[in-house]
């Protein structure tokens, strides 16, 4: 192979991964399985929950399912990603949009299938999920609420499949729950705010579009201020262990993003704020290991010993 097929074949590797988000697929399944081992089954051994083939399954189809939401995602998007995100379009425009399609309807069929090994509700969950990911990226993230909503339950839905499939309902798991969907929606807030130059070139009619840069922010405030109250109920929880020091983390991080945002005016600050809620979410998913540290001992200390 020459030099240059190589190169070009790199590229187009790259371009793929970037175009399926790879970063936030890997994010997706160490979030997945920590929280599966370490919230959903307490009681289960680690070799249980790591070696469980339907829990396998269930990772795989959402890895399948997301990667192809956001090939579609990506597809709709190309003329608000060219003004928005210029450098990050001309790599994805390495593989051809017909290829993309193609690679689009094959990983879905692929995450079905892994549905289907599942169950029958789980292959119509994970078609529901498939069609609702296509609406999102065709009609809904072009309207206000709705958009950044439905974008922040997409997010979601695939710790809720993981934790439904555990069958583990308890008060805290919700509360949690609450507080990674206000800090998502702040995000999804956040990102419509760096992206509006593009959205208001597409005729995109998102929150900011509609109802400006100052009211964007003033929502985003509250929700940030709303964080507080499933964090001070998740300290009222003795199990929390030092986890409790990851939400005082969060706390800070969240109140220097309230002040910043307020501040900000350029896509760049934006873009800024963005990541810093990437981070925050990543570290969460990291410390979920601290959530008790007896689990941690009895799950894998133990299991090496």
């Amino acid at each position: 192979m020459s030099s240059l097929k190589l190169k070009r074949l790199i590229l187009k590797i790259f371009s793929l991964f970037s175009t399926v988000r790879a970063y936030n697929i890997l994010v997706l399944v160490a979030a997945q399985y920590l929280a599966a081992i370490f919230i959903f089954s307490p009681t289960k051994s680690l070799s249980d929950v790591v070696f469980n083939l339907h829990l396998l399954y269930l990772v795989l189809a959402c890895v399948f399912v997301i990667s192809g939401g956001y090939i579609v995602n990506n597809f709709y998007d190309v003329k608000v990603d060219k003004i928005n995100r210029p450098l990050k379009t001309g790599l994805d425009n390495y593989v051809k949009q017909e290829t993309k399609l193609k690679l689009y309807f094959l990983l879905n069929f692929i995450g079905f299938f892994f549905g289907i090994l599942i169950s029958f509700r789980a292959a119509v969950f994970f078609a529901l999920y498939i069609f609702s990911i296509w609406l999102y990226s065709h009609k809904l993230k072009k309207y206000p609420f709705i958009g950044f909503i439905s974008a922040t339950i997409l997010t979601v839905l695939p710790f809720f499949a993981v934790f439904v499939y555990f069958g583990n309902f308890s008060k805290i798991i919700f509360v949690h729950a609450s507080f990674l969907f206000l800090v998502i929606m702040v995000r999804e807030l956040i990102k419509d705010l760096q992206n509006i130059k593009g959205a208001i070139a597409n005729n995109y009619q998102t929150f900011p579009v509609v109802y400006g840069e100052k009211k964007t922010k003033q929502l985003s405030v509250i929700l940030l201020v709303l964080t507080v109250f499933p964090i001070a109920i998740l300290f009222s929880y003795p199990g929390l262990n030092y986890m409790r020091y990851y939400f005082y983390f969060a706390l800070f991080i969240l109140i220097f993003v309230g002040f910043y945002l307020w501040k900000s005016v350029s896509s760049n600050q934006y873009r800024r704020l963005h990541n810093t809620l990437k981070i925050l979410l990543l570290i969460g998913v990291l410390c979920l290991i601290f959530i008790d540290t007896s689990l941690l001992i009895d799950k894998v200390i133990n299991r090496l010993n």
